[in-house]
């Protein structure tokens, strides 16, 4: 024998599993959205670390090379010897808000340098 079901017992049911499921979702979302934002700032990173080494290594502007192709407010460092030109960029992302701390991503890139021209 089956137990017969009530017409009007589970009332409800899906607004309680809604509301129970929602806020997981959405912050399943929003730590998605961050990590795609920070993936995309990171490659942008790298990219304009290596647009700067290369700038240094022949001999022009790296950091004006490098703030061309990075975020807005990205620090952009060189460095290196008398073979190498390193450069590293780093970039501050508010993903979500100004309320919630902020991530770093870093991008390093490294060339050498290309000999003096002969006279």
């Amino acid at each position: 024998m089956t137990a017969r079901r009530w017409p009007g017992r589970d009332r409800g049911a899906f607004t309680a599993e809604l509301a129970a499921g929602l806020p997981a979702l959405m912050l399943l979302l929003a730590a998605g959205l961050t990590a795609v934002t920070a993936v995309a700032a990171k490659g942008q990173c790298l990219d304009a670390a290596r647009e700067a080494a290369l700038a240094e290594a022949r001999g022009d502007s790296g950091a004006a090379a490098g703030a061309r192709v990075a975020q807005p407010g990205a620090d952009v460092h060189i460095g290196g010897d008398a073979d190498l030109v390193t450069a590293r960029v780093r970039a501050r992302l508010r993903v979500l808000g100004a309320n919630l701390p902020a991530i770093t991503v870093e991008g390093t890139a490294t060339a050498a340098r290309e000999p003096e021209p002969l006279p």
